[in-house]
């Protein structure tokens, strides 16, 4: 799948669906030249152009007028040595300049992937993969760059990421490290990007790329509510299944940024990684500083293609485990339903009516341990709460499995609060700036995970928690974002590093942590969906979605989060009405069907539920466990966009094409409205589905379509419409 034309200076890395292109140019500099729809073979011919553009410097090894790194389309830019544009590096060496300028050494063509030591990655079969590794040096600094590509037999994605060595006997200091950079020839462009807030997660905006800088980030020490480290450049003419894009996904939970430049002649840089502001590591002699992973997808048939590019990618290729390819459980949740106010007696009421009705797991939310009545004690004390649950949290859990039913808890291990016995024993565990009172929020403060000490007495906790109790599922939340952001062990000198050693000791801590407990489904949260990444993925094959259950806000969410991440990741709960976030009204239907559109589950006291409540619930527990290998693993397709107008419409197909689940939502009626026709997509043309519309062709229903259900009533509405093959 790769190869390297010596006599052209070109490597060409294919697999029959995508091609990525680049070419050692003069000096060494390595350049980019294509990333698209598969070539037969590279001719050489697409070398950047000659031409003297004024105030391009010409590089120290040239006489060259014609030659700039000012305006080559670049594999990997720096900056300070005649390229003026954004830099996917920053380094500043001991005699205090920052001029480095890598070029060409060699480079090596293997068989599989390297690992990442302590980074989350993607992983496959050896024999499926080939990695090109690409060493680039400055031999006046002595520091040299490895540059990583890894192509997969299967997918029409590239792996990217990037390592810095130094090898001179002076310390360097990196203050940008990208994980990859991206160049596009003079094209329009359009950016798609996913930004938000709490309970309004992962928003669609598309707009024009001008000329200028944009930059997305996170400075929060997570990947945030706000803006997903994830972002598409697409032609301006693509929708959802037509027209080229380019997909952009960070395996990193914590800050980051993703600049885009259009420069002077029309060419666009996309730069992704770690977040530079306030980043400075410190990187001693021999040692080695490692970028994140970056998954690059490509489609030429629109946004859905690109989306199923990247669910089958992190489905097969970054979840693992256990739980990979695993059908997920149907849980009910306490919190909505009780939030601290509760006792033995009353979740016992609970777990016999979700029983009843079918539900599978049973999870204890917030309020199980320390002195833990509120939301303002007890974080980090990850010992029972004492008398809260008459046969202890083991007796309980112990009641919960006799049911047949799974048990989970709960956990926040990454915050202290004020009021706590971890605090009065510790307070320098938290993250702080000596002689300066840190910021609190929710009333807690954040530990330094980049301590080992810190780590392993959280870790020692949950481990006696997790062998006494008999733990089927966790749910891991962080409720705040990182300010005061130092550390107390590490010199004045290196508190650039704090963030990223956060992450650093994060990600080791749950490696460690989901190894040994293998057994246990772990789901991500922060707030809801303020950690929703592919890194947090390889960790946890789940997130919860959003803080925010109003079916009616959910459609936005889940699918703008469909952009990327499959729906087997995606954590979706029916609640009660009024909403809790909202205060809107809704059906159970409605509330079911967005539900079952992610991985099921019910976030409302049962036992507060009419008969007839019970009835639709039953109902619905029934009809997703039928369908639940189609609803959580099948084809995702989107059909209509809440971001467009007042109908949203998706649909999921199984592999074989043999069957479809249909889902559309009307959020307002309107009077004497036209008529709503629903094309399908993905189905087999020439086989014959049957559903309550009848037996339709399947090219009939993809050509013409159906019309939604023009008697359905009222606001807030729903229908699903299931097809199966007739064989």
């Amino acid at each position: 799948m790769i190869t390297f034309d010596q006599t052209k200076g070109t490597f060409h890395l294919s697999n029959g669906q995508i091609s990525y292109v680049m070419q050692i140019e003069d000096g060494g500099n390595l350049a980019h030249i294509y990333y698209g729809k598969q070539l037969a073979d590279y001719s050489g011919g697409y070398r950047y152009p000659r031409v003297d553009r004024s105030f391009s410097p010409n590089p120290p090894d040239s006489t060259d007028r014609l030659f700039s790194l000012d305006t080559l389309m670049m594999e990997f830019p720096g900056n300070g040595f005649g390229d003026f544009r954004e830099a996917a590096y920053d380094i500043r060496h001991n005699d205090g300049s920052h001029v480095t300028h890598f070029v060409y050494q060699e480079h090596q063509i293997m068989q599989g992937k390297p690992s990442i030591a302590g980074l989350p990655q993607t992983h496959g079969e050896a024999e499926a993969i080939e990695t090109l590794c690409l060493s680039l040096v400055d031999e006046t600094a002595k520091v040299e760059l490895k540059l990583f590509y890894s192509i997969f037999a299967d997918t029409a994605a590239i792996v990217r990421s990037s390592q810095l060595i130094n090898h001179h006997e002076a310390q360097v200091s990196i203050e940008q490290f990208a994980s990859q950079s991206l160049d596009f020839p003079n094209r329009p462009l359009d950016l798609i990007h996913l930004h938000g807030a709490w309970a309004r997660e992962r928003q669609i905006t598309r707009e024009p790329i001008q000329i200028g800088t944009k930059r997305l980030d996170s400075k929060r020490g997570a990947s945030s509510h706000q803006q997903n480290p994830f972002s598409i450049v697409a032609d301006p003419q693509t929708t959802e299944n037509q027209g080229e894009c380019f997909g952009f996904s960070l395996l990193y939970s914590g800050s980051h940024e993703t600049i885009i430049q259009r420069d002077p002649y029309q060419q666009t840089r996309v730069v992704m990684g770690i977040n530079s502001y306030h980043f400075n590591w410190q990187l001693n002699h021999g040692e080695v500083f490692q970028a994140p992973e970056v998954v690059i997808a490509y489609s030429d048939q629109g946004l859905n293609q690109l989306s199923h590019v990247y669910h089958n990618f992190y489905d097969q290729h970054l979840i693992r485990g256990t739980y990979k390819n695993q059908e997920r459980p149907i849980l009910i949740n306490n919190w909505e339903a009780t939030y601290f106010d509760f006792n033995e007696d009353k979740l016992e009421q609970l777990v016999s009516e979700a029983k009843d009705l079918g539900i599978e797991l049973f999870v204890l939310d917030d309020g199980w341990f320390g002195k833990r009545e509120d939301d303002r004690t007890s974080l980090g004390d990850w010992v029972e709460n004492e008398g809260k649950l008459a046969s202890g949290l083991a007796g309980f859990a112990n009641k919960v499995k006799d049911k047949g039913m799974q048990f989970g808890l709960w956990l926040e291990p990454e915050m202290m609060s004020g009021d706590s016995d971890l605090y009065r024993a510790h307070p320098e565990w938290r993250l702080e700036v000596p002689n300066r009172q840190p910021s609190l929020s929710r009333s807690q403060y954040v530990l330094d995970f980049s301590r080992q000490d810190v780590r392993d007495h959280i870790y020692r906790q949950l481990q006696d928690l997790f062998d006494r109790v008999p733990i089927d599922y966790i749910k891991w939340d962080m409720n705040r974002n990182m300010s005061d952001v130092y550390s107390l062990l590490l010199a004045p000198a290196q508190q650039g590093e704090v963030a990223h050693r956060y992450m650093l000791g994060l990600y080791d801590f749950l490696e460690t942590l989901t190894t040994t407990y293998p057994h246990i489904l772990f789901e991500g949260c922060s707030g809801g969906g303020g950690r929703f990444d592919a890194g947090f993925l390889y960790y946890m094959p789940q997130i919860w979605t959003s803080d925010n259950t109003d079916a009616i806000a959910r459609l936005k969410i889940q699918y703008g989060t469909s952009l990327v991440y499959p729906p087997s990741t995606m954590g979706s709960h029916v609640s009660a009405v009024p909403n809790h976030q909202t205060h809107r009204n809704t059906d159970l239907s409605i509330r079911g069907h967005v539900a079952m559109s992610g991985l099921l589950g019910y976030e409302l006291d049962l036992t507060q539920l009419s008969t007839e409540e019970k009835a639709v619930i039953t109902e619905q527990i029934s009809f997703y466990k039928k369908h639940r290998r189609l609803l959580q693993f099948g084809t995702f397709v989107r059909l209509l966009s809440p971001f467009d107008g007042n109908d949203t419409a998706w649909m999921y197909i199984s592999k074989d094409q043999s069957e479809a689940l249909v889902f559309y939502f009307r959020v307002l009626a309107e009077a004497s409205a036209p008529f709503v026709t629903l094309k399908l997509q993905g189905l087999a043309a020439e086989k014959q589905y049957e559903s309550d519309y009848g037996v339709i062709g399947g090219d009939e229903l993809m050509q013409m379509g159906i019309y939604i259900d023009p008697h359905l009533a009222g606001d807030y509405v729903s229908q699903m419409i299931h097809f199966k093959v007739i064989e």
